[in-house]
Formats: C-alpha cells, sequence, structure tokens
C-alpha cells in the first residue's frame, strides 16, 4: 500500500491541528471546565492521555518533519493509530461517545482519507468504527450505560465512513486535477526547452530588448555574430555591455525595414527589428543574419544567370577571337612586315589572349559546382600547401600560425586556387616595392567567435582608402595586362563556402587580405 498523494502543507496544518487540540483539552482541565464532560468518568488517566498525546504530538513534530515523513506511508499510518488510540483513551475517560470527544475521530479520517488510497482508507474507517462501537460496548458492561450509547456509536461510525468516502472522492477528483496540472506543466516546460534549444542553436541571432534597452535574451548565433565571449548573456544585460550591438542601433535607419552592416571585423550582419506586446509591457526583438548566407543565395543566382549569358555568348565570342588571334600570328610570320607593324600584330596577339583569359575566367566561375566541403586543420595543411606552392618559384612566404588547432569546413580546392590568387598578388607587388618576394601568412583563432581567421600579409603600398570598395568588383584592376578577376574570383570563392574575404591594413599599417572561416561545427 503506498500513499497516493502526500501533501507537506496538509501534513503541517495537521500537526499544529494535533499540538494545539492536546495543549487546549490540557487546559481545559487543568482549570476545571466543565468536569462533567473533561474526564468525567477517569479524570487521571484523561489528564495523562492529553499530557502524553500533546507531549507526543510535539515531539514527532521535531523529530519528524512534514517535508521527510510525506514520503513515508507508514509512519503517517502509525501517527493516525496514535492519534485514534489517544481519542479512544479521551473518551473513554469522558464517558463515552455521548460525551462529544467522538467527533475528533472524524478529523483523523478525514487526514487519513486525503493521505491513503481508497481501500486503505475506508480499510482505515472501518477500523476506526470497531474500535469506537469495542469502547461503547465494554463501557456498556462495566457501567450499565443505557442502549443510548450504542446508538450514539452507531451514528458515529456511519459519519466515519460516510466522512471517508466524501474525503476519497475530494482526493480522487484532486489527484486528477494535480495528474493534469502536472503533464501541462511538463508539457509547457517541454516546449520551453525545445524553444529554448531551437533559439540557442537557429542560426539567426535573435536578441530580446526591454522598454529600457536591456537585454533579456540572446541567443548563440547573436553572441557569434557579435563578436561576445561565451558566456550567459540573459540576466538583464545593459546594452553599453555589447558596443557592437550599441553601434547597429546607433546607425538604425528606421525607414528601412532590412540593413545589412559591417562590424569592426569586416563582418556584415543584416539587422531587423520588430515589437511584440506582452500584456503591458513591449519588448523590442532583433534579428541578425550572417550576410555569408544570403550572398551565398544571391551568389548561386547570380551564378546561374551567368552561366546561361557566358555559354550564349562564349561561342559568338571564342569563334571571331580565334580567327583575329590566328591572323595576327599568320601575319607575324610575314617577312615583309616593318618593326612597327609586328609590334602592332603582337598587340593585338596579347589583347587576344587576355580576352580568351576573361573568357576562360568567366566560364570557370559560371560552371562552379557545389563545394565539396571536408573538415581540416590548417595547422597541418598549410605548410603542405606552402612546399607544394614554393615548389617551382623563389618565394620567401613566413608561416606564423597559433599553438591551437585551426579546425575549418572548406572545399580544399577552392581554398588552394583562393590562396594561389592572394599569394601570387601579394608577392608580385611585394617585389614591386622592396625588390623582394617575401609576404606572411598569420593563422589563428578569434578568441571571442571561437573561429579560425588567415591573414595575408604582403609588404607592397597597400590599397587607397578610397578604392578599397572596388577591389572585389569584376573586371576592376590596376595593372594592364590584369583581367579584374582574381580578386572578384577569390570572394565569390569565399562566399560559396560561407567564408568571408576583406581588406584591411595591420596595427603597422601593412597591407592586408583577411579570411574569416565558418566556425567548423557549422554545417554549409
Amino acid at each position: 500500500m503506498h500513499p497516493i498523494t502526500h501533501n507537506t502543507s496538509l501534513l503541517n496544518i495537521y500537526f499544529a491541528y494535533r499540538i494545539g487540540l492536546g495543549v487546549l483539552l490540557l487546559v481545559l482541565f487543568v482549570v476545571a471546565v466543565n468536569r462533567q464532560v473533561l474526564g468525567a468518568l477517569y479524570p487521571t488517566l484523561f489528564f495523562w492521555t492529553c499530557l502524553s498525546w500533546t507531549l507526543l504530538s510535539t515531539l514527532s513534530l521535531l523529530l519528524f518533519p512534514a517535508a521527510k515523513l510525506v514520503h513515508s506511508f507508514h509512519r503517517i499510518t502509525s501517527f493516525l493509530v496514535v492519534d485514534v488510540l489517544a481519542i479512544l483513551l479521551l473518551i473513554h475517560a469522558s464517558g463515552g461517545v455521548e460525551s462529544g470527544f467522538g467527533y475528533l475521530l472524524l478529523t483523523i479520517v478525514a487526514i487519513g482519507s486525503l493521505l491513503n488510497q481508497s481501500k486503505t482508507a475506508m480499510l482505515f474507517a472501518a477500523m476506526v468504527s470497531l474500535l469506537t462501537m469495542a469502547q461503547t460496548i465494554y463501557l456498556l458492561e462495566t457501567l450499565n450505560l443505557g442502549s443510548k450509547s450504542i446508538f450514539s456509536a452507531g451514528i458515529l461510525g456511519a459519519l466515519l465512513f460516510i466522512t471517508a468516502y466524501v474525503f476519497q472522492m475530494l482526493t480522487q477528483k484532486i489527484r486528477v486535477s494535480a495528474e493534469e496540472a502536472a503533464a501541462q506543466t511538463e508539457y509547457a516546460e517541454h516546449l520551453q526547452q525545445l524553444a529554448h534549444a531551437i533559439v540557442t542553436r537557429m542560426r539567426t541571432g535573435i536578441l530580446v530588448l526591454d522598454a529600457d534597452d536591456r537585454i533579456e535574451l540572446m541567443n548563440t548565433a547573436a553572441q557569434q555574430l557579435l563578436e561576445l565571449p561565451r558566456g550567459d548573456y540573459t540576466q538583464d544585460l545593459p546594452l553599453a555591455k555589447v558596443p557592437q550591438l550599441q553601434a547597429i542601433l546607433q546607425n538604425e535607419d528606421p525607414t528601412k525595414a532590412a540593413r545589412v552592416h559591417r562590424l569592426a571585423s569586416g563582418q556584415e550582419v543584416r539587422f531587423s527589428r520588430a515589437q511584440i506586446e506582452l500584456g503591458n509591457n513591449t519588448r523590442s526583438v532583433i534579428f541578425l543574419e550572417d550576410y555569408r548566407d544570403i550572398a551565398q543565395q544571391a551568389q548561386q543566382l547570380k551564378l546561374a544567370s551567368l552561366g546561361r549569358l557566358t555559354a550564349s555568348i562564349a561561342h559568338e565570342i571564342r569563334n571571331p577571337l580565334g580567327a583575329i588571334s590566328h591572323a595576327a600570328q599568320l601575319l607575324n610570320e610575314s617577312e615583309d612586315l616593318t618593326e612597327q607593324d609586328q609590334r602592332l600584330s603582337q598587340i593585338i596577339h596579347q589583347h587576344s589572349n587576355r580576352v580568351n583569359q576573361i573568357v576562360e575566367n568567366t566560364l570557370a566561375l559560371s560552371r562552379r559546382k557545389d563545394p565539396q566541403v571536408l573538415q581540416l586543420d590548417l595547422q597541418v595543411w598549410l605548410p603542405n600547401f606552402i612546399d607544394e606552392y614554393t615548389t617551382h618559384k623563389t618565394a620567401d612566404i613566413q608561416l606564423t600560425l597559433g599553438e591551437r588547432p585551426l579546425p575549418v569546413r572548406i572545399d580544399t580546392t577552392n581554398l588552394q586556387q583562393i590562396l594561389v590568387n592572394l599569394l601570387d598578388n601579394g608577392l608580385r607587388y611585394s617585389q614591386q616595392a622592396t625588390g623582394c618576394t617575401g609576404l606572411l601568412l598569420v593563422g589563428d583563432v578569434n578568441c571571442q567567435t571561437d573561429t579560425v581567421y588567415l591573414e595575408i600579409i604582403d609588404y607592397g603600398p597597400g590599397i587607397e582608402d578610397a578604392l578599397v570598395s572596388q577591389v572585389f568588383e569584376p573586371f576592376y584592376t590596376t595593372e594592364d595586362l590584369g583581367t579584374g578577376l582574381g580578386l572578384y574570383i577569390c570572394k565569390e570563392l569565399c562566399e560559396i563556402n560561407q567564408a568571408s574575404l576583406h581588406y584591411k591594413r595591420t596595427a603597422d599599417g601593412k597591407s592586408c587580405f583577411r579570411i574569416d572561416f565558418p566556425h567548423y561545427l557549422r554545417m554549409i
């Protein structure tokens, strides 16, 4: 037999009731109030029963707090049995059930019905009724009392059963309601945990600000996008503690639904804001999206359009271009050409090759397949790449890597093409400025976002601030023989792999191209 419900508050109230009732009866007996009822037959028995019951109730409360007792069915039943015996002794000392003390048994039966199962509660009520009837019969045989006591004992027994049944029905309803409430609470907690897990792991950064612009919620994606150290940012954090977000809000344009902001690291995020009403309170919900995802989708559409366009014009360009190049070569072989005409023929051939290279680069970009992403450690991959790159080149490439592993997820073919283009550019400009073909590669982990970055630092003059926004545009070049597609292709390849490529100056003013890789646990 096990209790179906254990209510600590109910036990505390009942224990207090036991002590209070015992003290009250004891005081009333001592001051000799209504001695014709209180201990009318056996005053000494009444006094010692009250005193012992009161002391036992107090001691049990001290030794067995309700919080510990609530899970012990046998101890609760033992206390109820002791209480029944104490009340029966008081009834016996006061002259039987007609003294009115029998009605105190109703409280004990009610408590037993609330704490026990239905069969146990009815068995307990039957036991109390039998004990009451036995006590009444004993008094009848001992003192020759009238049959009226038997009738009163019968009425009390019936009341005990009615009380047990009524409170058991009440307990049943309370239990069903409690189970439904517990199920609803468990389901609500499940939904809350599920919502929290979704918000925490979703790739869109989410922040919630109260009316005083204090942060109530910030998920992991928002922490990464804002380049914040790992931690809990849900404890009523002032906006000033997140300078990146504060800068975005200060530059917010209310007329635009969404806007792209560039952070200090060069990372671009798309910012949007919404208002929600929670009763009388208003909350601002801020959405931050990694612009690389949006750029990647746009890139796919752009490449699809570019592929269709280049496929349609490649044939039209290549045929006349090949004819022009071939004619220039034949013309250059003629013995009747003057030196000036030979120079003009070489210019035709040279620029034909340049146009052909532009067509080849454009076709290669438009036919690009989805990246075959692999996880690799730049600590191992970069030294092997540098060794292979410098096999047929005279170049002084210094490689500086952090102590931690540098895990990234990227298409190695794309990464190799990106680095070849950037290294070729860097070595060329370093040689023009210093006469030496050298540069510096720095790889490490951003401690704030836990993402890997790679910097290609050359010793050239760098790019003027006014031209930085144009260097990644297609066909922009400062070289006479350049196609203007090298950096554009590098940036496109980075965006396809959800990395970002941008130009900056180092702390000592050197020219630097930086690649920020996505987190290696992030699926592309």
